[in-house]
């Protein structure tokens, strides 16, 4: 299997392979070396072949066995959300740390910690941040109600439901609508990892395993790849609190566009663009200034 799919340019080959054998199985992936020896009954061999059939047309490894990690944490995913990626946990990392170092942000009992999610998808971002914030509240929304769905089912399974308000809207028009959210200052944080990816890099750098398979509404940013960032930075800033974040995923493309963008909003400041786990400038972090 793992020959097979080194020579169709499967995305990480020996990963792919063990993660598809585990799920079949139904064990984890250590398990696969302390147990080598288990022989697979024929129900299981039949539904390996069908899934590394699929595998091999380049259909996503967390899509065939609906399960995607992220920031230490299981989430349920199919092909109405993207999959989760480790790119995406900086802006977590830097929700925490900031909240850690400030006084009033670290969403202990008695802090008043909003949290507005913006095109949520499964939910990771909203609901890891949930689930290390114990006292924060997030307003996670999403254009595709299917999307929703997704995420309501991952709030339950880590136990945040209860905290996380589900609204469905493009961009910010659900926030905006919102009676807590839509409040100028209401916000500690606005996070997003908004549809960036720019027409021409859709057309010509997309892998297989993207294209034909994750959801495209929520990857095409538009001709410039700048559609819904535009519109975060440039309506966001007055619903965030002072000294409050404003968090976007971008493409590493437009990352110069970007960085200009932010600094000509006069309600941001300290604008940064930080790079991802591949050195690539991946991610806009900027705060709200006391204007």
């Amino acid at each position: 299997m793992n020959e097979a799919f080194t020579s169709n340019e499967v995305e990480s080959p020996r990963l792919s392979a063990e993660m598809l054998l585990a799920h079949v199985i139904g064990c984890d992936r250590l398990r696969l070396y302390t147990d080598a020896d288990r022989p697979a009954t024929p129900i299981e061999r039949a539904a390996l072949r069908d899934l590394v059939s699929r595998a091999l047309r380049h259909e996503p490894i967390q899509y065939l066995i609906g399960e995607g990690w992220f920031f230490g944490l299981q989430f349920t995913v199919d092909a109405r959300v993207l999959i989760p990626r480790p790119c995406t946990e900086t802006i977590v990392e830097s929700v925490l740390q900031h909240a850690r170092s400030r006084p009033g942000f670290g969403g202990s009992a008695g802090e008043s910690v909003l949290i507005a999610d913006i095109g949520t998808g499964s939910g990771c971002i909203g609901i890891a941040l949930a689930k290390h914030l114990a006292h924060a509240r997030v307003v996670c929304t999403d254009v595709s109600a299917d999307a929703l769905a997704v995420a309501r089912s991952n709030a339950e399974r880590h136990e945040v439901d209860d905290r996380i308000d589900f609204r469905q809207g493009d961009v910010l028009a659900p926030i905006l609508e919102h009676a807590a959210c839509g409040q100028r200052g209401a916000l500690s944080y606005l996070v997003s990892n908004p549809p960036y990816i720019p027409d021409v890099e859709w057309d010509t750098q997309m892998g297989r395993n993207v294209r034909g398979h994750e959801p495209e509404i929520a990857l095409r940013g538009g001709v410039d790849g700048l559609d819904a960032v535009r519109q975060l930075i440039t309506q966001g800033p007055p619903l965030l609190r002072p000294d409050g974040l404003l968090l976007i995923e971008i493409a590493a493309s437009t990352a110069d566009a970007v960085r200009e963008l932010a600094h000509d909003e006069r309600l941001l400041s300290s604008v940064e663009i930080v790079n991802d786990i591949d050195g690539l400038p991946r991610t806009l972090i900027a705060t709200r200034s006391h204007k």
